[in-house]
């Protein structure tokens, strides 16, 4: 039996804001992007689909977790106190009615909206006669030779009802038996929203055509009704507990186990009877806290179709990515980097950088070696395209494959044998340890002998993110830096026990210790009345070594800004512990991603990007690389342009209390409104650092 909910004084007591509280936040966050009239209609309903999408991982992997614990007897307390039963139990108390007002945002504003503009939904009843005629005849052509109707209850034995699928559940009745249950899966084959014939944008859902045409299914027995829902299921299957010959037959089998997680969440229709729902939860081993009502649409993945629809005035306007004219062309790219260091800043600045990098590599007569690091570079990846050319071409190539990126594993392998087949040099990291570090070196023979260049990035090498993500690269020819990249390469692929680096912060090695290091810094300085400042942007803050440090930090009377997009434990404001201490969340149009770290050291900015987020998995269980950006001019505009333009956003920016809750930034009568991504777009990067 799961507990009841920690009272919200014990919660805004601690020291620590509650972890899967604050992700609940965000989401919450992203969610108030679906509602903010000033995006446009079909952004708003993406938003929706994101909403969803992130909330669904959370059950996959967060509460999965806990609930193992739970089960497990694992009784530890979270950093703010909690045992897992307890956090289960925030965690239904919060997300229950977030999911409720997803659906209400859907219903009361979104709909209507649509439907002002030409975009309607209809409802299967409220067709005419032709319109039904149309749709049953489409049923039956090209819907029922997919679908599979299932004996649900009683039934000597459960069908699989997979991750994440739109299902019906449909009451039967006999006349010599007693009422059983079917279950029929909502293809995913054919596009979930269906076209009215004649009509542009009026669409009718596909379970709506189903549930209509279920006498097809079941001749000469009575339909009764029929219910929508869906289930999540447990996907956070840890490579360590599996045993295997090898890292890629573990991988595989895991694939294999995260189909057949445990349920986790059960999510109904309103409309559905509580007696079935009980059977449902009884077939799926699920109790109340684990079952979401929601009153509207049940699946809002139909919301990614949806927004794909050709009303390019329903859009954000397009965004074409700036791209130097010299970081874009092949023969001048070496040149450019061998000159002075060059810093990027996706989407703003143009992903195509990275890959003329790699591509130049891969053809250039000079370009001896590669060696790459990768962690998600998509399903289509100009990037690996180029390794392969590489290969082919007799550099000496070799790749460091992440196969345990969480979902993407299936995809990786594809890209791993590949890679093989062609002659690169493919590793594939520690069973126990991802590799996250986002890494290129290319080694050249040159006239005055071989020098190495680098590129050190925040986000992964995959284009289709990098037009979705804010992140920044580090294109640089440092000596130290590559001789450090080229040792961890060598740790990465090899035997090697490196323990040493000359610039880097290494993850576990010393990256934390880097960190805590130059916290203290800031504090001997602000001692001395010397100049002391922290900026931080990531993705999450966790991990309580360095929020105590902060904490001291601020005591100390150090001034902190944290601009934290995700989850952040870290309590600002409180008085003797945190008050000199602000936490800025920006949610908008791009997803905030880059990771900088920023230490005033008296007026000689300590400036480090990489790929480490402040939590303990980032930081003790992961390969993890911080990279300083030394040139006083790069190092001033990531102060000046970056950091500061993101403290001053009011548009887009959430500013965390004391208690835990983030709040709108408020303008004054006379203040304007100042948005940084949309300030990002009209002054990138490299078009700023060339003049």
């Amino acid at each position: 039996m799961r507990a009841a909910t920690p009272a919200a004084t014990q919660l805004e007591n601690a020291r620590y804001i509650n972890r899967e509280l604050s992700w609940l936040q965000f989401n919450k966050r992203v969610l108030e992007e679906a509602v903010n009239d000033q995006n446009p209609l079909l952004e708003r309903l993406k938003f929706l689909a994101i909403f969803e999408a992130n909330l669904d991982e959370f059950y996959m992997v967060r509460v999965s977790g806990l609930i193992e614990q739970f089960e497990s007897g694992f009784l530890e307390q979270s950093p703010d106190g909690l045992t897992p039963n307890e956090q289960l139990g925030i965690i239904s108390h919060a997300a229950k009615p977030l999911r409720q007002r997803a659906s209400d945002v859907f219903e009361k504003q979104l709909r209507p909206a649509l439907a002002k503009s030409g975009i309607v939904i209809r409802s299967y009843t409220d067709l005419n006669t032709k319109q039904k005629k149309g749709l049953e005849d489409f049923f039956y052509k090209e819907i029922f030779p997919l679908c599979t109707p299932l004996i649900l209850h009683p039934a000597p034995s459960v069908p699989f009802i997979s991750n994440r699928s739109l299902n019906l559940v449909i009451e039967l009745s006999d006349t010599n038996t007693e009422t059983k249950l079917a279950r029929v899966k909502v293809p995913t084959i054919v596009p979930r929203a269906v076209r009215l014939p004649g009509r542009k944008h009026e669409y009718v859902l596909l379970e709506e055509i189903i549930a209509e045409n279920l006498r097809y299914l079941f001749p000469g027995v009575k339909v009764i009704a029929s219910h929508i829902f869906r289930v999540i299921r447990d996907a956070d299957v840890e490579i360590r507990q599996l045993e295997a010959a090898d890292l890629i037959s573990t991988i595989e089998e895991t694939l294999k186990l995260r189909r057949f997680g445990d349920p986790v969440l059960l999510e109904v229709s309103s409309s559905m009877p509580k007696r079935i729902r009980k059977i449902l939860m009884g077939i799926l081993k699920l109790d109340d806290a684990d079952l979401f009502v929601v009153d509207g649409l049940i699946g809002m993945d139909v919301f990614w179709q949806m927004s794909k629809i050709d009303r390019p005035a329903l859009r954000y306007p397009p965004h074409h990515p700036f791209l130097a004219e010299e970081l874009g062309a092949s023969e001048q790219i070496f040149e450019a980097v061998g000159a002075k260091d060059v810093l990027v800043h996706h989407p703003f600045d143009s992903f195509r950088t990275v890959e003329t990098f790699v591509d130049s590599a891969a053809t250039d007569p000079t370009v001896i070696g590669i060696k790459q690091t990768l962690y998600r570079v998509g399903s289509e990846s100009p990037i690996v395209e180029s390794l392969l050319d590489a290969a082919e071409n007799g550099k000496q190539v070799a790749a460091m494959v992440e196969l345990k990126a969480r979902f993407d594993e299936s995809n990786n392998l594809v890209w791993a044998r590949t890679l093989e087949r062609t002659g690169v040099h493919v590793t594939y990291g520690f069973a126990e340890m991802k590799t996250h570090c986002k890494l290129c070196l290319i080694v050249r023979r040159e006239r005055n002998g071989i020098r190495s260049y680098a590129h050190i990035g925040t986000g992964n090498y995959n284009p289709v993110t990098a037009r979705l993500y804010t992140d920044f690269g580090l294109f640089t020819t440092d000596p130290s830096i590559t001789q450090d990249i080229s040792e961890l390469f060598n740790y990465l692929t090899g035997f090697s026990k490196q323990s040493n680096y000359r610039k880097l912060l290494v993850a576990p090695i010393n990256l934390r210790e880097g960190i805590l290091s130059r916290i203290e810094r800031e504090v001997e300085n602000h001692r001395k009345k010397l100049g002391s400042r922290i900026i931080f942007k990531l993705n999450s803050l966790v991990d309580p070594e360095v929020i105590e440090a902060l904490y001291l930090a601020s005591q100390a009377g150090v001034q902190i800004d944290l601009i934290v997009r995700g989850i952040c434990c870290l309590r600002p404001g409180v008085p003797g512990m945190s008050e000199n201490i602000r936490v800025v969340s920006i949610v908008g149009r791009f997803l905030e991603h880059s990771r900088i770290f920023y230490f005033d050291n008296d007026g000689t900015p300590d400036v480090l990007i990489g790929s480490a987020d402040l939590m303990r998995r980032n930081l003790d269980r992961r390969i993890e690389v911080l990279c300083p950006v030394e040139q006083p001019d790069l190092a001033a505009h990531i102060r000046d342009h970056v950091l500061a333009t993101c403290l001053k956003d009011n548009v887009k920016a959430w500013h965390l209390d004391s208690k835990g809750d983030y709040h709108k930034s408020k303008r004054k009568g006379s203040d304007k409104g100042f948005e940084s991504q949309s300030f990002f777009m009209a002054e990138p990067s490299t078009k700023l650092l060339r003049t």
